[in-house]
């Protein structure tokens, strides 16, 4: 799967530009603010409705603007597809499929797969359990619209049994919880059996990526707080535990249980590097995480995802930015950096956009650094 273009219209710092990107790797240069972590943005909002950097869609518009659009045309082994994003100041959007207005947001899943990483990814692993659930949301939601409807129906849920704890009422908080705890576990063994499945695939790719990277270092990936077995032995199992917490539960005012407090346990040479793993090797962790769920869309789908890089090449070490550009060579990938030395690029295809001030002020033909 590849993008072939994407045209930003008043979105960010963008008045109105297209970039017409190649299959392989395609670097985006210029200064601090310029508009080059802006455009990787708008590519990930287009594959997944959602941005790294804004937690309201009007936020992404340009400023004194009322509507930004973002269109993107992609290849992929099924045929050509075309999605496009309209936001406006008052909080309204309309995403478009091939012409064809989606009726519900979880729709823009899918069309256009990709994995985003940029520096704050590179703390996925030290940051707080809320990153990794998201980590694994996102990347489960562009393979499966049922997880993420899964995940939509737990949430509300969770938050109206949540409001139900906090009722004084406590004999009708008890005699209607039961029907609340029903529903709640029907979700929530959809989600845990997914990410079960996610991470079983997960780890042997990752650990095998870091190896080669570390030189030989072990690294065990688990699901922590979760529950295993079927849907239905799922299901049941957490109807317990909510059962048993009901208590703790009523004192804290909020649930205690579920896939909403699960964690992911990453284990180095038997120690666990959350907790007591150096920062490299931390951030060694967190790009062999990404590198793998690189490899787990291509199982999936047959084809890699669109590789957005934002960044990161100024987070690491000279040895990771050799690993990390060797492994994404026959992957699309859009990498952002103040400057990129050619040393590294030596022998390796690629594109060069220069950004200032929201505009392509030059585009290099496909070149290979000798």
């Amino acid at each position: 799967m590849f993008i072939e273009s994407l045209s930003l219209t008043n979105f960010r710092s963008y008045k109105e530009e297209t970039f017409v990107f190649s299959n392989g790797i395609n670097i985006l240069t210029g200064a601090n603010a310029q508009g080059k972590t802006n455009m990787a943005e708008a590519m990930f909002y287009l594959c997944t409705g959602y941005s790294p950097r804004a937690t309201r869609d009007k936020q992404l518009i340009k400023s004194g603007e009322d509507v930004a659009r973002i269109v993107g045309k992609a290849k992929s082994n099924v045929g050509n597809v075309s999605v496009e994003a309209v936001l406006t100041a008052s909080g309204e959007k309309e995403v478009k499929v091939n012409g064809a207005k989606v009726a519900k947001m979880g729709d823009i899943f899918g069309n256009i797969n990709s994995v985003f990483f940029n520096p704050q990814e590179l703390k996925l692993v030290q940051e707080s359990p809320e990153d990794r659930r998201r980590f694994m949301n996102i990347s489960l939601s562009q393979m499966s619209k049922k997880y993420f409807y899964a995940l939509c129906r737990y949430n509300k849920i969770l938050a109206q049994r949540n409001n139900l704890l906090k009722n004084p009422d406590r004999l009708m908080i008890k005699e209607t919880l039961p029907v609340w705890d029903t529903q709640l576990c029907q979700e929530a063994a959809k989600i845990f059996s997914a990410r079960n499945d996610f991470i079983s695939r997960l780890a042997p790719v990752a650990k095998k990526i870091h190896s080669e990277i570390s030189g030989g270092e072990v690294l065990k990936i688990s699901p922590e707080n979760s529950i295993k077995g079927t849907e239905s032995e799922i299901a049941d199992i957490m109807y317990n535990a909510l059962a048993d917490s009901v208590d703790k539960d009523l004192k804290l005012g909020f649930t205690n249980v579920g896939p909403h407090r699960e964690d992911i346990k990453f284990v180095l040479n038997g120690t666990d590097v959350r907790h007591y793993g150096s920062q490299g090797q931390q951030r060694t962790v967190a790009l062999s995480l990404k590198l793998a769920e690189v490899e787990i869309f291509k199982e999936a789908f047959g084809e890699y995802p669109v590789l957005i890089l934002d960044d990161v090449l100024s987070e690491l070490d000279r040895k990771r930015q050799r690993t990390l550009i060797k492994k994404v060579q026959g992957i699309q990938t859009v990498l952002t950096a103040t400057h990129v030395e050619s040393s590294l690029l030596r022998g390796v295809d690629h594109v060069r956009f220069n950004i200032e001030n929201g505009k392509i002020i030059k585009r290099t033909e496909k070149v290979t650094d000798k």
